[in-house]
């Protein structure tokens, strides 16, 4: 099964999300939210006009940056996304209240390599509707590595240009971050130690925004909060201006024709520049047997892949040939290094996800307990510090993390895929 050119919508880095889907899925995981901003994406230009939508499945696995052969954790994220239910309370056009319940997906099926998909008819004018809506780029929500984070990100960007989200009451934000039923976030010292803190540190450590938290109380409890909303000047790259220039290019049509969004086309271009792109995208033009051109030309430019300069038209002498063949082998050892590097990333990448999966089978009490058991068996300072401030998304702790989680439950990766 080959990866598709990305076509039409795709191209863009940045999905529409109206203010009423935005709040509807606190309880998604990280990947069920991911998978969610791109299938919105895929579906978005014709979201009126057809009633069902397709992508091919591995297209779908590398824009959430999930690259795996794993289909039954995708399965499991379609179907969470088929029972979760979307809710609104909007005004519409004539200033009448609206109120309305869907499924955030009608229904999904996997065959054949690609993902088919619907949204109900009520939920699709929602979304669809341009006069409210969020710009969700998703080269930025690949790097957010808890769903928390990400939520309050949504629901934080779509403020930036009015610089603050308005007051919200306790209630609403836990059904943001989707923990409305946890009796252990009702109290405000939890949520604010295990939600609010955690989730604002990676907004502002990850995003293209940075936001502060304010709080309101009434005697000593703390009933509202809002969030103050500035653009991340270290992160503007996410922000690249239309270039006309950029575009006439060729090396940008050759990007855009090997399926590369035309955000991140702009960002490569200027980040790297139009000749190191150019050189890289031949280096991968000439490769045999890839699977993903663009997670391949991604990890030639952001993993530093050496490009030999190309050998002089000479007639080659006998020590020519053998410097050439030393050369080749040379160059197939690094690539069976780099390729081993990245699958050992993806490898991480997928337990990370595994044991996300777990913890969120486990209730508040018991999460609290594996912290703490966990916490005990680290015997650094920086370790426990990085694991305080990140949790199971701890990357210095990640062995310690899937031995914990392995322990706790023999065979949890091996079942995962």
């Amino acid at each position: 099964m080959q990866t598709q050119a990305l076509k039409g919508s795709l191209r863009r880095a940045e999905v529409k999300k109206n203010v009423a889907a935005i709040h509807v899925s606190g309880k998604l995981t990280l990947l069920q939210r991911k998978l969610s901003n791109v299938l919105l994406l895929n579906a978005y230009d014709t979201l009126i006009s057809q009633t069902k939508h397709q992508i091919d499945a591995r297209t779908l696995c590398l824009m959430i940056g999930y690259n795996s052969n794993d289909m039954e954790t995708l399965r499991a994220a379609l179907r969470g996304l088929a029972e979760t239910v979307a809710e609104w309370d909007m005004l519409d056009e004539k200033g009448k209240q609206e109120w309305g319940v869907s499924s955030l997906l009608s229904y999904a099926k996997l065959k054949s390599g690609v993902c088919e998909y619907a949204y109900s008819p009520a939920l699709a004018e929602k979304l669809h509707d341009p006069k409210v809506f969020a710009l969700i780029n998703l080269n930025i929500q690949k790097r957010f590595t808890s769903g928390h984070g990400l939520a309050l990100y949504e629901n934080c960007y779509r403020f930036v240009r009015t610089g603050s989200t308005g007051w919200w009451p306790i209630e609403v934000f836990r059904r943001l971050m989707g923990v409305e039923d946890s009796a252990y976030y009702e109290s405000f010292k939890h949520l604010n130690a295990k939600i609010i803190k955690p989730a604002v540190d990676e907004v502002n450590r990850t995003s293209n925004i940075e936001i502060t938290p304010e709080f309101q109380k009434q005697g000593r409890a703390v009933t509202e909060l809002r969030f103050l909303i500035r653009e991340n000047k270290q992160l503007a790259m996410f922000d690249i201006d239309d270039g006309d220039a950029v575009r006439a290019s060729e090396t940008y049509k050759r990007l855009i024709g090997l399926g590369v969004s035309d955000r991140l086309a702009r960002q490569w271009i200027q980040e790297h520049g139009e000749e190191a792109v150019t050189q890289k995208l031949t280096f991968v033009s000439g490769q045999k047997n890839v699977k993903s051109p663009v997670g391949y030309l991604r990890a030639a430019l952001e993993g530093g892949f050496e490009v030999a300069a190309p050998a002089p038209q000479i007639p080659p002498s006998t020590e020519a040939l053998e410097a050439a063949r030393k050369r080749a082998e040379a160059q197939a050892r690094k690539d069976a290094e780099e390729d081993a590097r990245f699958a050992a990333r993806d490898e991480r990448k997928r337990r990370f996800v595994v044991v996300e999966a777990a913890v969120m089978q486990r209730n508040p009490t018991q999460r609290d307990a594996d912290k703490r058991l966990f916490m005990g068996r680290l015997t650094n300072d920086l370790d426990r510090e990085d694991f305080r401030r990140n949790g199971w998304a701890s990357a210095l702790n990640a062995a310690a993390i899937f031995d914990f989680w392995e322990e706790m439950t023999p065979g949890l990766f091996d079942t995962a895929g």
